[in-house]
C-alpha cells in the first residue's frame, strides 16, 4: 500500500501538459498560465507607478516644466517632440528647453526617491 501511495504522488506534470481549452478551442497549459500571472503583476507595478507619477508631476513640478515633459517624452498619449519643437511652441531656446527639462527630471529623481510608492 505505502507503494501504491508514493506512486499516485510521485506523478510528474509537464508545464507544457494541457490543462483544457479555451473559448476558441484552442488548448491551455500550464505555462500560459504561469506566465499570465506574470504579467499581470508587472502590468499592476507599471499602473502603479504611472499613476503616482502622474502625483508627483502635479505637485512637484511648475505647469511649465510639467507640460514640457509632457511634450518631450509624450506622456499623454501623443507623440514624442524634439527640444526644438518644444522650443519653438514656447518661443525659448532649444538650450533653454534642455536646462528646463534637466532640471525638471531632477525634481523628480528627487520625489520618487523620499516617495514609498509602491
Amino acid at each position: 500500500m505505502m507503494l501504491r501511495t508514493r506512486k499516485k504522488l510521485s506523478r510528474e506534470v509537464s508545464l507544457y501538459e494541457p490543462m483544457g481549452t479555451d473559448k476558441e478551442g484552442n488548448e491551455i497549459q500550464i505555462i500560459d498560465v504561469c506566465t499570465q500571472e506574470e504579467d499581470m503583476a508587472a502590468d499592476l507595478e507599471e499602473k502603479e507607478t504611472v499613476r503616482f507619477l502622474g502625483q508627483v508631476l502635479g505637485s512637484a513640478l511648475t505647469d511649465r516644466e510639467k507640460q514640457i515633459l509632457t511634450m518631450r517624452y509624450g506622456l499623454n498619449g501623443s507623440r514624442e517632440y524634439t527640444q526644438s519643437e518644444v522650443g519653438e511652441y514656447f518661443h525659448i531656446s532649444r538650450s533653454y528647453v534642455s536646462r528646463i527639462e534637466k532640471k525638471a527630471l531632477l525634481k523628480l529623481r528627487k520625489a520618487f526617491g523620499e516617495a514609498e510608492y509602491l
